[in-house]
């Protein structure tokens, strides 16, 4: 029987890379999230047309491995956000405050 490559699992992996060396860098976390939820995405695509007719495929090891990559990008990339959320609310409450870093330094002691 002539098999296929199963479309979509090159992407599927591809972008679980992506979002883990997106993750990994220093200030693309949002990118790394948002090429994990599209690694996942395009996986669980690939494997419902897998499902449908395995025999017509091969390549199924690329859609998992890919899906595996988006999610530890996924988690990467919330754990690297965090932070950095963190930080742009420290910015955002000494800009609102009026009194500058000193102010909420001293108010921390």
């Amino acid at each position: 029987m002539n098999q296929e490559k199963l479309p979509g699992a090159g992407t599927a992996l591809t972008m679980g890379i992506i979002a883990i060396i997106s993750a990994i860098s220093c200030c693309c976390s949002p990118v790394g999230l948002l090429m994990s939820i599209i690694g996942l995405v395009s996986a669980n695509k690939t494997e419902k047309t897998y499902q449908q007719n395995p025999d017509a495929y091969y390549g199924i090891d690329n859609v998992r491995t890919g899906k595996v990559l988006s999610i530890i990008g996924l988690i990467l990339s919330i754990l690297a956000l965090i932070p950095l959320i963190l930080y742009f609310g420290v910015i955002i409450a000494a800009i609102g405050s009026g009194g500058g870093f000193e102010e909420i330094l001293q108010n921390i002691d």
